[in-house]
């Protein structure tokens, strides 16, 4: 039986990942782990504060439960990277190089570490990037997130460990509120949406990004680590994707359902990194190597997270 450590629980992905992984492996074989905000799990799984800078508490807890897999999610997010560059790096390498150190100390059998469209650029090609493409990020996130590619690619190589990782797109979830990034404005339109009817957009009107639900952002970790390593032509970089709209878009969409839904732009310097990232993802080596398939479009991931966060506000 695999016993799974999950790092950074409490962010944007691990909290629906966690109750995933609960009912695949039972709550005894789950450690959620971060460096707080874990109440949500308690009684759920078995959690643990954990700070990824601290190599020797992480080594206790991968002892302590025979940790067989990890799924490396802590990572400060690309707009607060921006305001704290330092301590961007310092998070995103350094908590990467003691779970890659110790994942050879304790033959670590799986490590799952998501990176994310930040590695592209100015000069990477914005429609249908392609897998293998220029990597030029202008944020410290997105150098965190090249560096961790390579890293990752150096231990598969070097040391023969079993890493796999995806570049995830701007996610969407109704479980967890904005953390930081560039894409959260496809998180806080629905939830403004609800409480005020009204939302003022920090990116233009036109501004199209790549974007998934968190529905089959889960599924691609979990389809990607139930892959054979064989069939993996890549490791911590595969391309992901499922739908691209516009700022615009999001919100013609959340009129079908409130017509009295009004929006606004100020744009702010978020604009530019926005900017900076694809428009459009070409996944298929992803879909050829482990058959990654997403289900949500836009309406249907409208649908679903104005049903859900009407739930929550009320």
């Amino acid at each position: 039986m695999n016993t799974i450590l999950v790092t950074g629980a409490s962010g944007q992905i691990g909290t629906d990942l966690i109750e995933r992984f609960v009912k695949i492996y039972g709550s005894d074989n789950v450690v959620a782990s971060d460096i707080g905000n874990l109440d949500k799990f308690q009684g759920k799984c078995i959690c643990e504060i954990l700070d990824v800078r601290d190599k020797k508490t992480m080594s206790e807890i991968i002892q302590k439960y025979k940790i067989t897999k990890i799924f490396h999610l802590a990572s400060l997010l690309s707009a607060t990277g921006e305001k704290e560059p330092e301590l961007c790096w310092d998070i995103n390498m350094g908590g990467l190089l003691n779970i890659l150190q110790l994942s050879r100390e304790y033959k670590i059998k799986q490590i799952v570490f998501p990176s994310s469209i930040a590695v592209f650029g100015p000069k990477t090609p914005r429609d249908s990037t392609p897998q293998d493409t220029i990597l030029s990020p202008n944020t410290m996130y997105g150098n965190t997130k090249v560096a961790g590619e390579l890293l990752c690619d150096y231990y598969v190589s070097k040391y023969g460990l079993d890493i796999r990782g995806v570049r995830y797109p701007g996610l969407i979830s109704h479980t967890q509120l904005p953390g930081g990034g560039t894409t959260d404005y496809a998180v806080e339109i629905y939830h403004e949406a609800i409480k005020h009817k009204k939302y003022t957009s920090f990116l233009s009107k036109d501004t199209v990004l790549p974007m998934m639900y968190m529905d089959d952002a889960v599924d691609a970790l979990i389809d990607l680590g139930n892959a054979r390593f064989e069939d993996l032509n890549y490791h911590s970089n595969y391309n992901l994707a499922a739908v691209s709209f516009s700022v615009e878009e999001v919100a013609k969409s959340i009129q079908k359902y409130i017509p009295e839904f009004e929006i606004e732009y100020s744009p702010d310097y978020r604009q530019a990194i926005a900017e900076s990232w694809p428009k459009t993802i070409d996944d298929s080596c992803a879909r050829s190597d482990w058959n990654w398939n997403h289900k949500y479009d836009l309406d249907a991931i409208t649908k679903d997270m104005l049903a859900n966060l009407r739930k929550y506000y009320s």
